[in-house]
């Protein structure tokens, strides 16, 4: 099995030094075979018992024998017991940094014994590191013979009720309901006190830098993962990377809003009073020194009922609208209810929780993030609690509630950061949260906020855990929440001068701050062991099944760092590729490898839980695909789509669904379930537009959502028109490589996230690759500007059905809408509709990280591939409309990957030749005569950084043929834009997409004027 998981080193261990740093990491990390031992104080027997195993350390460095070792493992002593013909052997730390299983156990000792002469090939063999057993290094997960070592399970013990639970479902039960997981990516933005400035802790490298690089797989998926597959998810960063925030509490209620913080109740009973303790008050407007906004205020409590007889409730005036964060707070106790009933108001109606007040008190506790319509709307926008519970007479408690992330309001030396929290790093949020200073944040006395950073999460972890594992200062009764694992989730450093990775690194340690090897609770510090081991082949196995076959898995490392040790639960510290690496970086702007591994951590986290608990566990499903959403005779509207096999997991099963609707430009509501790949809304209100989104369940939990799909009906009579969602692509930024250079080209090809970035820094401008490190300001090959990085990048949101639906339904007709993939299967027939407009954004052909997986999984992301092609060369011969926006729309067809028939394509049946590639770069667009009364003369698209809507970087230029006309031109250059064709079929070919024009009203005017060109009968 060993051999299948790790990585084959190069034969030769005297090779290159670049060579053996690509297996092991950004140091050498090799093994000379000239090591020498000191036999002066051995005897003779011994000693040549010591030569025999060096020999058999030998022949596993050339690979003689199928066992994988860490290059620098070594001998630290032997024993040989003639007595009782037994024979020890201390290995040294490194032996114990590879993964050990039954399988490779058995091996080293099959061939250690042919290695040994007689007699001690027939002693009983025990190899030891660490004074642990070679054999105790295999994780109980992993064992089929092996007795599984019960002091590395989790402890039985009566748990609380889940902090926070859905009131109207019930959680997975082979998922992580009931889980508690703590979990922080990479660094922050920091005050260094030395420097007396704000600054990043690492360096921006590659268009991204550290401190918010491991945040782009963590906020958009991991967490919503473990989520989804029922645990409550812990992060000591800002997890909202809204830049707003309103904290609505009952110390500080608005003065133009008097009724923002409202207490009802209902006849005599239910009045609410203060809390005997202080609560949270809002710092006016920031935080210094050790300050706790948790202890500036007041809590207010009243008591529970089996009817709602009392309830408070919050109504923020937010700036904007989006989606925002909701945290409540309220102050915990034995006595409180642990059912506290909680419900948002949000623009999709709203979602109802419940709260176990025992646990948890005088801190943010997450809700979920939802959207809300700009300001002030109780119906709404808004939160209620009430005093009803399942266990009427104890107390309820409330106290703020905060929506939205914000900016950051903690002071250093006089200044706050000035940037979003997200941005931050741990130590602000700790005290922004609450968390009690001594034994948390303030680890160093207020000088060293850089420590303080990644010192403190271990503590943050322990006091939410609480005694007998609180912090290790104070073994504290902390929030009392059981947290069952800990990760911390970074990229390190690491240069390899040849184009592959330096790969995944695991830490975790033995002891703790006490140095004990167990846990306060009696566990076995082996658990973070096997924790590690098991996230660590998870990653690399998907990795190399998916990415990157020679992937390599670097030392599984037990060390004292902050983050591995001081965690009283089982913890890990990841380093998942080297942020500095070239290699690395291709793999780690792609969105899909981010989806990819997020999921394989999520995979590592529930196998470890499900093994130390000893239960079955089910992998939640993959998002569902070839998704459409039609009308029916009787004008229901009809949704249909595809489970995904994820050929990785077998357990990974849908065997049901939930639909989410939203309707017009509300929120979507809290869902329905089917279980089939199908569902009918019935009745829908006719002068609306609905929108759908899909997520597969099973036992495990819920995949991540589907792509979202719409429909318009018209109150009055009118055709329908079908939107396919073509543009499926994300991707991260083109490459450039050759001998001298390297790097990210922005200009040509900046990507296209999945929904959004919040990892860009701007673009990248040192390429030559031998430019050294000097400093994070210095920091040579792959150094990139700060322009960028307090930005949220717009990218793919897969929701363009509703934007390009919203304008045709404003022109007068009804739509439907489909994937690309249910069209060209047949799932929705294209001529049932007299006009297709077909959504390309920024679809392109478009290579892995690794040019080999090309060949192994495909080019992705075609524009138009085989399947396509014939549906739209039926569908215009028999007389059909188009309408098509993308800006590859021309150069996917006539270079790169493109065959033949590709050109023929374009010329023959879209009536457009390709001209060239970057056509332009203002966003500015005219249109010709022939296209004088086809909407405004004038367009705009958007070509920069947006938060709004994803930038056009290089659309193409293309020009009519073959009867077609060019319709639009790019105003700086006068290449053609766009162009038409309406004889026996129509044709409307633009290159910019129209979802990225900057104005509705410019947009809702040309697919008009399209559509009835288009439709207009000779």
């Amino acid at each position: 099995m060993i051999k299948s998981t790790l990585s084959a080193r190069p034969a030769i261990l005297f090779g290159l030094f670049f060579l053996s740093l690509l297996w092991n990491g950004c140091r050498p990390e090799f093994r000379s075979r000239g090591i020498s031992y000191d036999y002066s104080t051995m005897d003779k027997e011994t000693a040549r018992v010591h030569r025999e195993v060096e020999t058999f350390l030998y022949l596993i460095d050339t690979e003689k024998y199928p066992i994988n070792l860490h290059p620098a493992t070594r001998i630290d002593s032997i024993r040989v017991d003639r007595k009782n013909r037994a024979l020890t052997i201390w290995l040294n730390k490194e032996f114990s940094f590879s993964p050990f299983r039954e399988d490779n156990v058995a091996a080293l000792y099959t061939e250690l014994g042919k290695t040994l002469s007689d007699p001690y090939k027939k002693y009983s063999l025990l190899m030891r590191s660490m004074d642990i057993p070679v054999e105790q290094l295999v994780p109980n997960y992993y064992r089929q013979t092996f007795p599984t070592d019960s002091a590395r399970l989790a402890v039985k013990e009566k748990r609380p009720a889940p902090i926070v639970r859905p009131a109207e479902r019930t959680g997975p039960g082979k998922g992580l309901y009931g889980n508690n997981i703590a979990l922080w990516h990479s660094h922050g933005w920091y005050y260094d006190q030395g420097r007396d400035r704000w600054m990043w802790q690492r360096a921006r490298l590659f268009g991204t830098v550290e401190d918010l690089m491991p945040g782009a797989f963590t906020i958009p998926y991991l967490i919503p993962m473990l989520e989804k597959a029922g645990a409550n998810v812990f992060v000591p960063r800002e997890r909202d990377i809204n830049a707003s925030s309103v904290i609505v509490d009952n110390d500080t209620v608005e003065q133009d809003r008097p009724f923002s913080y409202s207490e009802n109740r209902q006849g005599r009973h239910g009045s609410w009073r203060t809390g005997a303790t202080p609560g949270y008050g809002r710092p006016a407007p920031f935080l210094s020194g050790t300050q706790n906004p948790f202890r500036l205020g007041s809590w207010r409590h009243t008591r529970s009922d089996s009817v709602k007889s009392a309830w408070i409730r919050w109504t923020p005036s937010l700036p904007d609208s989006g989606y925002y964060a909701v945290y409540i707070s309220y102050h915990a106790d034995s006595s409180h209810v642990d059912d506290a009933r909680y419900r948002v108001y949000h623009a999709g109606g709203h979602s109802d929780f419940l709260v176990n007040q025992q646990i948890g008190g005088g801190t943010w506790i997450y809700l979920g993030t939802f959207k809300f319509n700009a300001g002030y709307n109780p119906q709404n926008g808004s939160v209620e609690l009430t005093n009803r519970s399942a266990r009427p007479g104890r107390i309820v408690s409330a106290d703020a509630v905060k929506f939205g992330g914000g900016m950051g309001h903690i002071i250093r030396n006089g200044s706050s950061s000035g940037r979003p929290a997200y941005t931050e790093g741990a130590r602000y949020w700790m005290q922004a949260a609450g968390f009690p200073d001594s034994l948390v944040y303030n680890l160093n006395d207020n000088q060293n906020d850089y420590k303080d950073d990644y010192q403190g999460r271990g503590e943050w972890a322990n006091y939410l855990h609480g005694a007998p594992a609180g912090p290790n200062r104070d073994r504290s009764r902390g929030l009392g929440i059981p947290i069952d694992l800990s990760l911390a989730f970074h990229t390190d450093a690491g240069i390899t001068r040849s184009d592959t990775a330096i790969g995944t690194l695991l830490i975790y340690s033995l002891t703790g701050a006490d140095t004990l090897t167990v846990f306060p609770d009696g566990r076995s510090r082996l658990a973070s062991r096997d924790f590690s081991d098991i996230l660590q082949t998870q990653v690399v196995e998907d990795i190399r099944a998916l990415y990157d076959p020679t992937w390599p898995r670097r030392s599984l490392r037990e060390a004292q760092y902050s983050e591995a040790y001081r965690p009283n639960i089982p913890a890990a510290l990841l380093e998942l590729l080297s942020h500095q690496n070239w290699a690395d970086s291709r793999f780690m702007l792609d969105p899909r490898f981010r989806f990819d591994v997020s999921r394989a951590i999520y995979k590592a986290m529930l196998r470890f839980i499900a093994s130390a608990e000893q239960r079955d566990y089910v992998v939640a499903p993959l998002p569902v695909n070839h998704f459409s959403a039609r009308l029916d005779e009787q004008g229901n509207i009809v949704l249909s789509w595809q489970a995904v096999v994820d050929p990785l997991e077998e357990t990974a099963v849908p065997t049901a669904y939930r639909i989410y609707t939203r309707i017009d430009d509300g929120g979507f509501d809290d869902g329905v379930i089917s279980t089939r790949p199908a569902y009918t809304h019935t009745n829908p209100e006719k002068g609306h537009i609905y929108s759908f989104k899909v997520c597969a369940l099973n036992e495990g939990g819920e995949s991540l959502p589907s792509e979202i799909l719409s429909v318009g009906l018209r109150t009055e009579p009118a055709p329908t028109l079908l939107v396919v969602n073509g543009f499926d692509r994300i991707s991260g930024p083109a490459t450039l490589s050759d001998r001298t250079l390297s790097g990210f080209d922005y200009s040509s090809d900046n990507g296209v996230p999945d929904r959004y970035d919040l990892s860009f820094t701007g673009e990248q401008f040192d390429y030559l690759r031998r430019a050294p490190f000097v400093s994070n300001d210095r920091p040579g090959h792959g150094a990139s500007y700060a322009d960028a990085e307090t930005k949220i990048i717009a990218g793919n949101t897969f929701d363009y059905p509703y934007v390009h639906g919203r304008s045709i339904f404003k022109a007068g007709y009804n739509f439907v809408s489909a994937s690309d993939e249910a069209l060209t299967s047949g799932q929705i027939k294209a001529g049932d509709y007299p006009l297709i407009d077909l959504i390309m954004g920024e679809e392109k052909s478009t290579s892995w990280p690794r040019a080999e997986m090309d060949t192994l999984r495909g080019i992705a992301f075609t524009v138009f591939p085989a399947a396509m092609k014939r549906v739209l060369r039926r569908y215009l011969a028999a007389g059909g409309s188009l309408l098509l926006s993308g800006a590859y729309i021309g150069s996917d067809l006539f270079r790169g990957h493109a065959a033949y028939d590709d050109a023929l394509f374009a010329r023959d049946v879209l009536k457009f030749r390709w001209v060239t590639g970057h056509a332009a770069r203002t966003g500015r667009v005219f249109s010709t005569r022939a296209a004088a009364n086809l909407g405004p003369p004038e367009l705009r698209y958007n070509s920069g950084w947006s938060d709004k809507i994803y930038r056009v970087e290089a659309p193409d230029a293309i020009r009519g043929v073959n009867g077609g006309q060019t319709a639009w031109r790019f105003a700086e250059n006068g290449f053609g834009a766009g162009t038409i064709y309406k004889k026996d079929y129509g044709v409307a070919a633009l290159t910019f997409p129209l979802e990225t024009l900057v104005s509705e009203r410019q947009r809702d005017k040309l697919i008009k004027a399209l559509i009835d060109y288009l439709l207009e009968k000779e």
